[in-house]
């Protein structure tokens, strides 16, 4: 199997931790229910193809996401491997966190907004209200000795708002990591972002006192630009990527958001720069095949169709 040449270029970090998270916010919006035991062997593969952070699932209501209905039985599947920091679930609000207590986790993210509209669609909350419901969550899993993980969606655009300024965006991040969360993933939800946007919004953050070591980025690529986006974000410090194997994913409460950004692309493009990500590609390639096997419809990936296309 081709593998990308290496050359390295200047401003680019030695290594990237890659949080896969095709299990969940790619399987989530799968109109087919997945079975329990192919989740368990999808999180498996990726684990043998050396995926380090993998989230998993999540504690929400299966009223809103019956995709997600077997989060405690694909943990219990999973075993003790599901119990790690790097193996982090969603959790909407404190009865999230009960379940997610429940089954053992050790690590849990949050899901906040940047805009009043997706709050509103996604949380039934305000921005302001929102903090009143992760203040608690937040807390107890910090007592309870849990490393937490806060999103921010919308943070480069919003279907209903329209732009978002990157004040707006640092403003709820701040917020969020006065909480006491340990990372912060800053998602272009509807995939509108560029590269200038990218780097106003981590300009901000960073002005607003959080640290790039605790920053990931989450792009979607309904235009293009996941990658693009990724590699400014990069050449500007950031070490952590969201990515989807084979590109699964979109949003269930934006319909015009595409799937994420596939992880082999990902990979490609960082190997071919010479960054270590721990990841084997030609087996990240295979999971992918396999996972659109069990999908019935072909993956999103580039990479994928690439190198996994017949001779």
């Amino acid at each position: 199997m081709r593998t990308p040449q290496v050359d390295r270029a200047e401003g680019m970090p030695e290594r990237v931790r890659i949080y896969e998270v095709g299990v969940r916010d790619g399987l989530q919006n799968e109109e087919n229910i997945v079975p329990v035991d192919v989740k368990a062997e999808f999180v498996r593969r990726l684990e043998a193809a050396g995926v380090e952070t993998i989230e998993t699932t999540s504690f929400v209501s299966p009223t809103w996401v019956p995709q997600l209905a077997d989060a405690a039985e694909l943990l219990t599947a999973l075993g003790e491997s599901a119990r790690g920091r790097n193996r982090p679930v969603l959790v909407p609000n404190e009865k999230g966190l009960d379940r997610a207590l429940e089954a053992g986790v050790g690590a849990i993210a949050i899901f906040g907004s940047a805009t009043e509209a997706f709050a509103a669609k996604n949380l039934n909350a305000t921005v302001d209200g929102q903090f009143d419901m992760f203040g608690p969550v937040a807390k107890r899993a910090k007592d309870e000795g849990l490393w937490v993980r806060a999103y921010v969606s919308m943070c480069f655009g919003d279907p209903w708002e329209g732009d978002v300024a990157p004040d707006q965006v640092v403003s709820v991040a701040r917020r969020l990591m006065d909480l006491g969360c340990d990372e912060l993933s800053i998602g272009d939800t509807i995939g509108v972002g560029t590269a200038g946007q990218v780097e106003s919004v981590l300009d901000g953050l960073v002005e607003a006192g959080i640290s790039l070591d605790t920053i990931a980025v989450h792009f979607h690529d309904t235009y293009g630009q996941a990658l693009p986006n990724t590699l400014t974000a990069l050449r500007k410090g950031v070490t952590i990527v969201d990515s989807s194997a084979g590109g699964l994913g979109g949003c269930p409460y934006a319909k015009s958001a595409t799937g994420n950004l596939a992880t082999e692309d990902l990979l490609w493009a960082l190997h071919g720069l010479g960054i270590e990500t721990g990841i084997d590609l030609p087996a990240m390639v295979g999971t992918s095949m396999w996972m659109s096997e069990q999908l019935g419809k072909p993956p999103a990936s580039a990479v994928v169709k690439a190198l996994g296309a017949p001779a």
